[in-house]
């Protein structure tokens, strides 16, 4: 087949195949152009998920009449100067419009400030029509009707309109986040309306902004980042590792506000909470990254989804290093969620109306207990006996009431010394401990909560994080190989392992060059014991190629450090002294990540006061 020029047509609609994959696709490329117009208030309106129908309505500058064909062919873009390297708007390609066009039905109906009247043009899979007078406020108008009626075997693909609602919904949560001062609505036939309304653009507005998005619970559960490193900074919020979701669905990341999910920021997260979290669990995050457009890539993907950084290790680094810092720096604190739980566990069931008892409805205490069904208690043995059961008028006698007082006086000038003791601990995070339950439960009282602490499971943490510390503080200690562990591997693996030589050797991995595409492991860290040489370093050397680090040694000498922290931590049922228990919350308000055990489950839910009382009707 001969060489021959593609039709205008062909190219665009081959360009929509990387640039519209589905509806949200659409929605995603259309309110990024209103947000580089300036706009303050986006409408959205779908209908059969986005096939049928989708509009979006902004406030923004508007496109002049005489500019409106030129809107609608490719490569035409008022965003983009002649640096390539300088991108500070969410579009620049110029090819959304004429994409959409070549698959859709697309109008757009459009006034500038200054304009006495609005213009339309219009495009039906590739055919452009005249630009005719419209009538419309100040901004732009773009409906997009019949989406994918011109290739009809993109329509096979997609999925049904609830999951095409969903994922339309999902972008724009993902893009309002990243601009809280911007009013957003998405409604439809096919839809519950979804609002946003404009905040600002200070910190307490965007986090009021993510509480909108990600839920009231989010704000109360998470931690501030800010942090600055050559020039790029880093700024949003984490959650505390105890509030966390099966998912990675709720980690948002922005480079310059684009929204991006990039693997290295999410392998950065998965680091920075790799000693905190289970495998299975993925902390909730909103991350802000600000640095020199010049330095970051954002022409990799079509999509423009993903990024490419000038020096990935900085940006890793510096992602790790401030979320674990602000682990580390916020002390002890318990999910919200693990109170509410808590709460429905407590929440009696529904109470019955029936009574049982005489006609008048009194009946003795005894009696009423007898009918319950409960056994194992007698409340005629009970020391504490009932009203009922004290004597025989159904009162107390003298001598019970002589014994009564002087038992009471005596408690309480027993207690009045402890209390007095215990009155300085109840301003602590974790307050004063006050009883052992079931052998493995320390109950402890702060002056407004109520503290529950698994022994085992913090105790756990405190060993793993002294464990830790002593491991990292110095060289690991190695073991020399009888014979050394010769590896083939690519050259530039090998050149990669040579560069970081001197950081495996403070691990206890001692690695040199053995002529080309091979290196020579002399020594390996004495912790590992007999390991899989060939394995372990075919491993480190991926995660250099992809990440720049060595990661992958430091987490298994970690990881040998939680199992010996495990089995030297103080096991369910043993009985502690009160000072022990006490001892051992201080010890938990001085460590981080002491909110969770080195399986990343909680070590203590807090219950505060005023939820004990809503239990008892008396909030």
């Amino acid at each position: 087949m001969p060489i021959r020029q593609l039709s205008e047509t062909m190219i665009n609609q081959i360009a929509a195949g990387e640039v519209i994959e589905r509806p949200a696709s659409v929605v995603k490329e259309l309110v990024e152009n209103a947000l580089d117009a300036g706009a303050a208030r986006i409408e959205i309106v779908t209908a059969g998920g986005g096939l049928n129908l989708i509009r979006v309505t902004d406030d923004g500058s508007g496109i002049p009449e005489k500019e409106l064909p030129l809107a609608i062919a490719r490569h035409c873009t008022s965003k983009l100067a002649d640096d390539i390297h300088d991108i500070r708007s969410l579009g620049f390609r110029g090819e959304a419009l004429p994409s959409i066009g070549s698959v859709a039905r697309l109008s757009i109906r459009s006034r500038t400030a200054n304009g006495d009247s609005a213009a339309e043009i219009g495009i039906e899979g590739g055919r452009v029509s005249a630009v005719k007078p419209a009538a419309a406020n100040r901004g732009t108008t773009v409906e997009v009707r019949d989406l994918f009626f011109a290739t009809p075997a993109r329509l096979k693909f997609m999925k049904g309109e609830r999951a095409e609602s969903s994922a339309t919904s999902d972008v724009i949560k993902r893009i309002a986040i990243a601009f809280p001062a911007v009013r957003f609505t998405l409604a439809g036939s096919d839809r519950s309306t979804l609002e946003l309304p404009a905040t600002d653009d200070s910190a307490e507005g965007r986090l009021r902004r993510v509480a909108q998005v990600m839920g009231a619970d989010f704000p109360a559960n998470a931690i501030a980042i800010d942090a600055m490193r050559d020039g790029v900074h880093l700024a949003g919020h984490v959650s505390i590792p105890s509030f966390s979701r099966a998912n990675a669905l709720q980690q948002y990341a922005y480079v310059n506000g684009r929204p991006v999910r990039d693997k290295l920021i999410a392998g950065a997260i998965r680091g920075a909470f790799a000693d905190v979290l289970p495998r299975d669990r993925h902390a909730v995050t909103v991350l802000f990254l600000t640095l020199d457009p010049a330095i970051v890539d954002v022409n990799v993907h079509p999509a423009k989804a993903d990024v490419r950084f000038r020096d990935p290790g900085l940006v890793r680094g510096l992602i790790v290093g401030a979320i674990r810092e602000a682990l580390a720096n916020a002390g002890i604190r318990a999910a919200t969620s693990g109170a509410a739980g808590m709460m429905a566990a407590f929440r009696p069931g529904a109470a019955s109306y029936a009574h049982p008892g005489p006609a008048n409805g009194h009946r003795s205490y005894e009696a009423a207990y007898r009918a319950s069904g409960f056994a194992g208690f007698d409340p005629a043995r009970s020391p504490q006996r009932p009203l009922d059961a004290g004597s025989a008028n159904g009162g107390f006698g003298e001598n019970d009431q002589a014994a009564f007082d002087a038992g009471s006086l005596h408690s309480a000038d027993a207690r009045a010394g402890q209390d007095e003791a215990a009155e300085t601990l109840l301003g602590m995070a974790l307050g004063a401990a006050r009883a052992q339950v079931h052998e493995n439960y320390i109950v402890a009282q702060t002056r407004d909560s109520l503290v529950i602490v698994d022994q085992h499971a913090a105790h756990e943490r405190l060993v793993y994080e002294a464990l830790k510390n002593a491991l990292h503080s110095r060289a690991v200690p190695s073991q020399m190989l009888l014979l050394p562990e010769i590896v083939d591997l690519p050259e530039e693996d090998a050149e990669r392992l040579a560069l970081h030589s001197e950081t495996l050797a403070r691990f206890g991995l001692a690695v040199e060059r053995f002529g080309p595409g091979a290196v020579a492991v002399r020594e390996t860290p004495s912790m590992l014991g007999e390991t899989n040489v060939q394995q372990l370093v075919r491993d480190l050397a991926d995660e250099i190629a992809d990440n720049d680090t060595v990661d992958t040694l430091k987490e298994r000498l970690d990881k040998i450090a939680a199992t010996m922290a495990c089995h030297g931590s103080v096991r369910s049922g043993r009985l502690l002294k009160p000072e022990e228990m006490n001892a051992l919350l201080r010890q938990m308000e001085a460590t981080p990540g002491a909110g969770t055990c080195n399986h990343g489950r909680p070590t203590y839910i807090e219950l505060r006061l005023a939820d004990i009382e809503r239990l008892f009707g008396r909030r």
